[in-house]
């Protein structure tokens, strides 16, 4: 449970800096990384009401269920805005500005979330639970989006290459299309197998 509160933790971090960052620097890469880590907020502290409420009635699973859909929605919308946002910045060529607050979040994030993944792996083995399990592969899902935004960002500043920053917001949208699908098909927080 303490990792799920982590998790929350970690993510409301992550997503205000990140937009904070975004808004400052015009990003696209770190705007989807933001919204990405507010979704991410929404799906953790669906697993911690599903931990809250082993045992309880059925209907916390139609609860589960719900939301879960709900937060694919959220992905899948994300990865369309992001896909777009990328595609007009490059063929306009907006220049964003080059972002060290940006960098240094993502690097933190590149750093942490494999760590906390690994150590919800060991819980989810520990309780036996999907949904911890599930949790655990959408932090690495976060930990490929950090690495991926981190590239754009350290690219621009270093080469300044402009378009490394949309170029890293394309990559992302499948990975946040395939979350947001797996999501909606109820797999990414263990809800099919407590139906």
């Amino acid at each position: 449970m303490a990792l799920q509160w982590l998790t929350i933790g970690h993510g409301l971090l992550e997503g205000a800096v990140s937009l904070y960052a975004a808004s400052a620097a015009g990003s696209v890469a770190l705007c989807g990384f933001g919204f990405d880590s507010c979704i991410e907020v929404l799906s953790a502290s669906i697993v911690l009401w599903r931990i809250f409420s082993i045992g309880g009635a059925r209907r916390w699973a139609i609860s589960e269920r719900s939301g879960l859909r709900f937060v694919g929605a959220c992905f899948v919308f994300l990865s369309i805005g992001i896909a777009i946002d990328s595609t007009s910045g490059l063929l306009a060529h907006e220049v964003p500005k080059e972002s060290l607050l940006g960098i240094a979040i993502a690097g933190f994030s590149v750093l942490a979330m494999p760590l906390l993944a690994s150590a919800k792996r060991r819980a989810s083995q520990d309780i036996g639970s999907s949904a911890v399990r599930a949790d655990a592969r959408q932090t690495d899902f976060c930990a490929y989006l950090a690495a991926i935004t981190l590239a754009g960002l350290v690219l621009h500043r270093l080469l300044g290459w402009w378009w490394s920053d949309p170029a890293a917001g394309l990559l992302m949208t499948p990975i946040i299309f395939w979350e947001g699908v797996q999501a909606l098909r109820g797999l990414s927080c263990g809800c099919a197998s407590c139906a």
